[in-house]
């Protein structure tokens, strides 16, 4: 008599059998970030995801943060920076620490990361070939927030000449002015930027929350945006929520079919949002 646990694992492809058909040939963008870049066990985990979705055919682009990474650098530099409304006023020598820590040390850790299990990656930054086009980010109150910025304009051919090649992209948040400057860019806003020329058609967001919750606290998994904007005015998504839902809703209305803010916390968390049934995390589309 067969095992149980061979039951379960076929009961388990199966249901996979059509996401992965419905995906194949289709291009998922995924932001990494969170406590997924810091955890063993989750970053070993990820880059698995990752080899699963490139192995049955997924076209997968990776946009990564790394936050934390930066600020550890530049305590241990002695730099002291100024924020304003929760964002780093990013002068010449700070944006220099961006670059070191983004586009080198974050970015080929990953690239190493995802090689190890069979993937060919390939890391960039967006001032390669000019691939992302950056405006300086100025504040409503009209603060200068020095080399921080919005993304102007991505060069989807770059992005189609790996996919055409079988790379996985892997893409440093950091954008070039019209001036030749070096500009730090939101890693949310690049993604959905991204996902949006590329016509994706799923947008992940990892984060360290479950996903946007009721204020019961319980997991709201399909919302459009008519349920995001009561949302916003009832208070039940506010401060850091925010801007990761904005973008969300920045990329369903440039054209992905849906964006999922999940858990990067969960192991396995991308292949149990893209291939079950439940899911994980809360999926935002244009319509119902």
């Amino acid at each position: 008599m067969e095992s149980t646990a061979a039951h379960n694992t076929a009961r388990v492809l199966n249901e996979a059998l059509p996401y992965i058909q419905k995906f194949s040939g289709k291009t998922i963008v995924v932001k990494y970030g969170g406590n997924a870049m810091v955890d063993e066990t989750l970053k070993q985990s990820f880059a698995r995801n990752i080899a699963l979705m490139n192995q049955v055919g997924i076209h997968t682009v990776v946009v990564h943060g790394g936050g934390p990474q930066i600020k550890e650098l530049l305590g241990q530099l002695g730099k002291e920076t100024e924020t304003i409304q929760g964002m780093r006023v990013t002068d010449a020598e700070t944006m220099d620490v961006v670059e070191m820590v983004l586009g080198a040390k974050v970015n080929k850790s990953i690239v190493t990361m995802l090689s190890q299990v069979g993937c060919s990656a390939v890391g960039l930054t967006g001032k390669d070939g000019g691939l992302i086009s950056a405006v300086p980010m100025v504040l409503a109150d009209g603060s200068d927030l020095g080399q921080v910025g919005e993304v102007r304009s991505v060069d989807q051919s770059i992005l189609e000449t790996l996919r055409g090649g079988g790379f996985i992209p892997v893409i440093a948040p950091i954008g070039v002015g019209a001036d030749g400057r070096s500009y730090n860019i939101n890693a949310d806003l690049v993604a959905s930027a991204v996902a949006s020329v590329l016509n994706a058609e799923k947008l992940l967001l990892l984060t360290d929350t479950a996903g946007i919750l009721d204020k019961e606290g319980n997991l709201l998994s399909g919302l459009v945006p008519h349920d995001i904007n009561a949302l916003i005015d009832d208070g039940t998504i506010y401060g850091g929520m925010l801007p990761k839902v904005n973008c969300a809703l920045e990329a369903v209305g440039g054209g992905v079919q849906s964006a999922t803010i999940l858990d990067g916390r969960v192991e396995n968390a991308v292949l149990l949002e893209l291939f079950t049934d439940t899911g994980v995390g809360t999926q935002i589309r244009a319509s119902a």
